[in-house]
């Protein structure tokens, strides 16, 4: 059974292989353009920066050196049910340099389309054990980021030996080049 989890809280893995489901839905909004959400993933060493510029894993790169994360693709429109984008991680492939994965969702072009997370619904992130299909943790985001247009919903992070996922639920309004500024 699936834990479901509060921002800040932390919860165990346990599962070499497992995949990163994120999902929403859009409101009703008179923007008039469509949305398109993207799932990006910075894989950091111990100094909370990118391993290599590699290590960023994006729409136009898809899978780390390693192959031990491979993002399946961009979801241009969120339809449908389910999750809209995935990213599978073979945690007995990574990079030893890795120690966390950062995991974000910025809205392309939100800037120049009007678009902010007010307008998006129904988010989570979910991990499930990729070969049991089994749900490990789910976090739904249930905050309203009126203004945001890139969240970091969670970060996946090795302590002791032992990964593990934190909800974070963090939104600013700078977007994608934000988080590469940052982790870069």
């Amino acid at each position: 059974m699936a834990i479901n989890l509060q921002k800040g809280q932390r919860e165990n893995i346990n599962a070499p292989k497992f995949t990163v489901g994120l999902g929403w839905d859009i409101n009703n909004t008179s923007t008039g353009g469509a949305f398109d959400l993207d799932a990006s993933l910075f894989l950091l060493g111990e100094n909370k920066k990118l391993v290599s510029d590699n290590h960023f894993i994006f729409y136009n790169n898809l899978e780390s050196p390693d192959k031990a994360v491979i993002h399946t693709g961009d979801n241009l429109t969120g339809d449908g049910d389910g999750d809209d984008e995935q990213i599978k991680i073979d945690l007995t492939k990574i990079d030893s340099a890795v120690k966390e994965i950062t995991v974000v969702v910025t809205i392309h072009e939100a800037e120049a389309r009007k678009q902010n997370f007010g307008q998006v619904r129904n988010s989570f992130i979910r991990i499930f054990n990729t070969d049991t299909n089994e749900e490990i943790l789910k976090y739904e985001l249930d905050e309203d980021f009126s203004i945001e247009t890139a969240v970091e919903f969670g970060r996946i992070y090795n302590r002791n030996g032992e990964w593990k996922f934190e909800a974070v639920g963090s939104g600013q309004r700078e977007g994608l080049e934000k988080f590469v500024s940052i982790y870069q």
